[in-house]
């Protein structure tokens, strides 16, 4: 099968080249173990110049009109979504999602174009009146300047989108760090949005090998003003560190350990197909995947049974292949990683209901499992797991449930199904997340503010929030 064609170069200031090292560096196909591509690998000399790329562009971009840059995200919008298709099979081969969750992420990526070119014209500022009456207080909102933008490979066009978007749309530029497993679709992507209209150097991709490197010298650039970056608290923290050297701002969505509680009262079905959508949506590798499933006593065997027959059915496979719901992971060495987590959980007392081994064949392939009888301390609960594993809690008092829910130092989502909506705002209010989903099993919208508490983050991106996260705030006094 032909690869979906990406360039493979470094974008700096509108001009497609390689990287100074001339060094490169492989994707490989999880599915398959082939190689798809050679992609240039930036050096430090490389994110600089790429940073002065930005600063000089930015400039120009910020006097743009919010009219006009809102109607050239409009038209970034309508390219994406002009080649989902295409973009949609560019992510299955350097990423292995199945074709579908590929094309539906496609959609909500370019979303954040359109909801943004809307959210251009509307940075509100505002003017007030000193309480002393000695002067007037007017209050404005400019953009802050170069963003360095770090995205995981889990979602290679949304997690791009969800920061370049809002960040365009308030008069910024950017630099681009792609994962090193999923850069090709980073790639693709500013390309359309060059064509789509946007100035040469506005928007930057240095993919590399060397991401220390890299991230010391666009740190240390006096033009870069923000970081947002999405991935694993461990490098959110190493990140933030960093960024406080120069006092950066900084937004960050890291990692998630998700409750997903069940009452006795819920629609089972119901909550079983929600169980699917936030744990195997795009298989199972997302950070608001649900993580530990507490269930109430009454319904325990129940909600297990029904969901292990659902996740026990799931077609696994390359995610080109006709009716694959869950695909690779992005690894081999994540396959381990899951299979030895999998174990202790079962030499610490958890019953294997259904799946609990590695798949047969090339690829990096686990089978989608569901775990009976774990403890709410058990280890594989302080996993952030992001693999088809599925711990079932039961669980006979709801204030000890809430407890064990809030005992992480993640709180980026929760999930909740009862048929008593007292209950479930109740219970909502009290877990320690910054997005809930009450009998839904997903939340993420461009119109939403998605973020986290805890160590699952800090700002948030979506909604009216998000473009402010790109601004800074300017107070003048002053006389008329």
């Amino acid at each position: 099968m032909s690869s979906p064609q990406s360039p493979t170069q470094l974008l700096i200031g509108g001009t497609w080249r390689d990287g100074s090292s001339s060094t490169t560096f492989a994707v490989t196909d999880p599915a398959t173990g082939e190689q798809v591509a050679e992609v240039s690998a930036a050096t430090g000399n490389d994110a600089r110049a790429a940073c002065d790329a930005a600063d000089d562009a930015q400039r120009r971009w910020a006097t743009t009109p919010p009219r006009e840059r809102g109607e050239i995200l409009r038209a970034c919008w309508a390219t994406l979504m002009e080649h989902q298709d295409e973009l949609a099979r560019l992510i299955v081969r350097e990423e292995g999602k199945p074709l579908a969750d590929a094309t539906g992420e496609i959609a909500y990526a370019a979303e954040f174009f359109r909801w943004n070119s809307e959210e251009a014209v509307r940075i509100r500022g505002s003017l007030g009146e000193a309480p002393s009456g000695a002067n007037k207080i007017l209050v404005r909102h400019p953009p802050v300047g170069v963003v360095a933008i770090i995205t995981p490979w889990n979602f290679p066009a949304a997690m791009i989108t969800r920061k370049l978007a809002p960040a365009l749309a308030a008069g910024n530029a950017a630099v681009i760090k792609p994962p090193t497993d999923t850069p090709l679709t980073a790639l693709r992507i500013a390309e359309l949005l060059a064509d789509a209209g946007v100035p040469d150097g506005v928007v930057n991709v240095t993919p590399t090998d060397d991401s220390s490197a890299w991230f010391d010298a666009v740190v240390d650039h006096a033009a870069t003003r923000m970081v947002s970056f999405t991935g694993s608290t461990g490098v959110g923290q190493a990140l933030l560190k960093r960024s406080a050297d120069r006092v950066l701002k900084t937004v960050m969505e890291l990692g998630g350990n998700a409750p997903f509680v069940v009452f006795d009262d819920a629609d089972i079905d119901a909550a079983v197909s929600g169980a699917m959508t936030a744990k195997m949506r795009h298989s199972a590798q997302t950070c608001t995947a649900a993580n530990r499933f507490f269930v109430e006593a009454g319904v325990a065997d129940e909600f297990t049974s029904k969901f292990a027959a659902a996740m026990d059915g799931l077609k696994v496979g390359n995610g080109f292949d006709d009716g694959v719901e869950c695909g690779p992971l992005i690894r081999p060495s994540t396959v381990d990683d899951v299979e030895q987590l999998v174990t202790e959980a079962e030499s610490a007392g958890a019953e294997i209901v259904v799946g609990g081994h590695r798949g047969d064949g090339p690829g990096n392939f686990y089978a989608p499992t569901v775990l009976g009888n774990v403890s709410a301390d058990a280890p594989i609960t302080r996993e952030e797991i992001f693999a088809p594993v599925a711990p079932v809690i039961t669980f006979t008092d709801v204030d000890e449930m809430v407890a064990q829910a809030n005992d992480t130092e993640m709180g980026l989502i929760g999930y909740v199904y009862t048929r008593d909506l007292a209950v479930g705002l109740n219970v909502s209010e009290r877990i320690q997340a910054g997005m809930i989903g009450l009998n839904r099993g997903s939340v993420s919208d461009p119109a939403a503010p998605f973020g986290g508490m805890k160590q699952s983050g800090l700002g948030r991106e979506g909604a009216s929030e998000g473009i402010y996260e790109f601004c800074e705030t300017q107070y003048i006094a002053l006389d008329y």
